[in-house]
């Protein structure tokens, strides 16, 4: 008997990483479960479902760099030149975070259904800024990404 108020987190290995297109890389599903500490609510099947969805959409907005850079004989994003950071390419971790917010951004608006009492719905409410900090993430991560300003601004 399980006395758990949520389910339990997947084990290690029980989560197969996420094939992409063979220029941007794979997914670690259990390394981002644990970065954005995902517990067991978020079924491996949702987590991919939603992981799967993210990297459609960040590679769609990413699709013209990536042109660019197999022209120049890039054959994956880690041969681009870029700064390191931890030991790794500071465009490969820019990459990882546009995906992991907008996975965890579809999580959160997704799951703010979950409890429909008068505490779900201030809950929902909460959940509801979560998810515009967690798209300004994204957003934010695209830009410096392409190495493009953050914000446009106009006078009228």
């Amino acid at each position: 008997m399980n006395l758990l108020g949520n389910p339990p987190t997947p084990a290690a290995g029980a989560e197969t990483a996420l094939a992409n297109d063979g220029w941007f890389p794979d997914i670690d599903l259990a390394k981002l479960r644990a970065t954005a500490r995902l517990d067991g609510t978020v079924t491996p099947d949702r987590l991919r479902h939603s992981a799967v969805q993210a990297v459609l959409s960040v590679n769609a907005e990413l699709a013209l760099y990536k042109s660019a850079q197999l022209v120049l004989g890039r054959e994956k994003l880690e041969d681009v030149p870029s700064p390191k950071v931890d030991g790794k390419s500071a465009q490969l971790a820019l990459y990882l975070r546009a995906v992991y917010s907008a996975v965890q951004a579809d999580l959160v608006e997704r799951y703010r259904d979950y409890d429909t009492t008068g505490a779900g719905d201030r809950a929902a409410d909460k959940l509801e800024l979560r998810a515009d900090d967690l798209r300004r993430d994204l957003r934010w991560a695209i830009s410096d990404f392409l190495g493009i300003r953050r914000t446009t601004v106009e006078l009228i």
